[in-house]
């Protein structure tokens, strides 16, 4: 099963740098990000944050009534934090990652995991770095909004409805639809239904959950509420591998018709192309109404090391060194991982075109940036015109981002990834 870490419950890969390049800039509205901050921006320290206490794990209510169960039949579950002061009455629901399962013995080998079952889920800390974190200073939007970290245990971006059976003769559950429309119900019964302002977000394979689910999110409040969609390093490409295989078309397809994924793709898109092209995010962003903020490296490393060149490949192991640090490259390795970037370029021009929406593309080796101190709020983290990727979402910075998109829409900028001492 393909895998992608998030740094709440793993150490995650810092961003590193090649070379100054150049990547994708296109701001059509930078609002998803600007959610809470007013005033002049606060200062720019970045230290130690105090310890974070650990965050209980609460099970879904009658999940197995419901039928919204993980792969091994055990009861979903979530982290919940309660917002204080002025967040108390804002919430951010974040979609965890990790991948897919696109076999029945994938399927069943997740069950020992927390990917298939809820029973190796324990207590965990949200970072004091990163969009989750509870530090004013080094995440002054969302310190004290209510924080949800939903926990992911159904290997198809919570997005399946099916069953099948394992090889020992028990049943394997794919319910990941019924899991996400189960815990949003119970969340908007704490107090998500009351909510002023609502970021819906995701990173790796939960942000591709968060898309999927975006507008039906969005449709549960009512309109004076806002609501925006925060895409974290989901943009995955259907791009051949250097064998020329399309590796991530083949899993995906796996996926679908195993979890029988096609309820939640958009209907426009069923309309004219296969199932499995509607579950990539070129295809799925044509489909959403709701605002969104899109944040990807151009250079992501998963997708590079999975879909580009995954191990089989490249079975004489001449990329090994290149995966492990892209500084390690030679120029024809460079070339490859060029037209990965010029794919990734061209399947987001359409996101020009879209009201209220925005993105941040930089040249950065990594994957998922939104839960890490380093690029979130660091003197280290990437930027885009000067403008670290929290800096976007105050209010000046988006009043002045507005200005600049009026003379420049469609241009492409200079993004370094600015490791100092790198």
């Amino acid at each position: 099963m393909a895998a992608a870490t998030e740094q709440l419950l793993l150490p995650q890969e810092q961003p590193r740098r090649r070379r100054p390049v150049w990547g994708l800039a296109v701001a059509a509205l930078l609002l998803v990000l600007l959610l809470a901050a007013a005033g002049p921006l606060r200062p720019r320290l970045f230290r130690t944050p105090p310890p974070a206490e650990r965050v209980a794990l609460t099970l879904l209510s009658g999940a197995k009534e419901k039928g919204a169960v993980c792969v091994d039949g055990t009861p979903p579950g979530y982290h919940l934090q309660r917002g204080s002061g002025d967040g108390a009455d804002r919430w951010l629901v974040h979609l965890e990652g990790g991948g897919w399962c696109s076999t029945v013995k994938e399927c069943s080998d997740s069950r020992l995991s927390t990917k298939g079952s809820s029973n190796f889920m324990k207590p965990i800390r949200f970072m004091g770095n990163g969009i989750l974190g509870g530090d004013q200073l080094q995440n002054p939007d969302f310190y004290n909004w209510n924080k949800v970290y939903v926990r992911y245990c159904d290997g198809a971006s919570f997005s399946g409805d099916a069953e099948a059976q394992a090889q020992d003769g028990t049943t394997l559950y794919f319910r990941g639809l019924r899991i996400y429309e189960a815990v949003i119900d119970e969340l908007m019964e704490k107090g998500l239904a009351n909510a002023t302002q609502a970021l819906f977000t995701g990173c790796s394979a939960g942000a591709l959950s968060m898309m999927l689910h975006c507008d039906d999110f969005r449709a549960r409040f009512p309109q004076e509420v806002s609501v925006k969609c925060f895409a974290d390093a989901g943009f995955f490409l259907d791009e051949k591998d250097i064998s020329g295989k399309r590796s991530l078309w083949s899993l995906y397809d796996r996926v679908i018709h195993l979890q029988n994924v096609r309820k939640v793709l958009p209907k426009d898109c069923l309309a004219n192309k296969e199932p499995t092209e509607c579950f990539f995010p070129a295809e799925l962003i044509k489909s959403i109404r709701t605002p969104m903020f899109i944040l990807n490296p151009s250079y992501d490393s998963w997708q590079i090391r999975n879909v580009l060149v995954p191990d089989s490949s490249a079975p004489d192991k001449s990329w090994l060194s290149c995966k492990e640090n892209i500084r390690n490259c030679n120029s024809t390795q460079v070339e490859v991982l060029d037209g990965l970037r010029n794919k990734m370029v061209n399947d987001l021009k359409v996101v020009e075109d879209k009201e209220d929406w925005g993105m941040f593309i930089d040249s950065c080796f990594t994957h998922c940036q939104s839960l890490s101190g380093v690029s979130w709020h660091s003197p280290t983290s990437p930027r885009l015109e000067n403008k670290k990727l929290l800096e976007t979402g105050t209010l000046e910075g988006a009043k002045e981002r507005k200005r600049l998109t009026a003379s420049i829409s469609a241009t492409q900028h200079a993004i370094v990834c600015r490791l100092h001492g790198m």
